[in-house]
């Protein structure tokens, strides 16, 4: 089941609330967009340039044109179920970025752990654009070590 998918509270609230949110954890900036199928909110925070994309649901998917059942729905229909998917998507990263600075709030991580792969180079890649492929290949070649090291004996 996905988190708030039956949620009432639109985009723009979940945007206003992950607004509020950064800035009392002390965000001194803050903006949002959308591209295509992307949505993207980024902020700094203490100096440290953060950008999170979202993948946003596809209008033409078939969940949204077809019932469970297999039958088909009107355009006005599959228009107000992906607007419900959306607005589920935006309340989840509203709920990631609240986690994530509770986490680091709380202690329990520190904000470059948990804010890694969002955070922007001088070049305008995140750590994860840069480092992902090179992590994917070693998995896909089986080069990575073991889980748990030999721990002597």
């Amino acid at each position: 089941m996905a988190y708030a998918k039956d949620t009432s509270v639109n985009q723009t609230q979940s945007l206003l609330e992950i607004e509020r949110t950064l800035s009392r954890y002390g965000a001194d900036q803050f903006m949002y967009g959308r591209q295509q199928d992307k949505a993207a909110v980024g902020f700094v925070m203490h100096g440290r340039q953060v950008r999170i994309v979202v993948g946003m649901p596809d209008k033409d998917a078939r969940e949204f044109w077809e019932t469970p059942t297999g039958r088909d729905r009107s355009d006005s229909a599959a228009l107000k179920e992906w607007e419900q998917a959306c607005r589920a998507r935006y309340r989840a990263l509203a709920l990631v970025v609240k986690a994530k600075l509770e986490a680091v709030e709380s202690g329990i991580t520190t904000f470059e752990e948990e804010f890694m792969a969002h955070l922007v180079l001088p070049g305008g890649q995140t750590v994860g654009q840069r480092l992902l492929p090179e992590y994917e290949e070693a998995r896909r070649t089986g080069n990575l070590p073991p889980l748990l090291p030999n721990l002597g004996g």
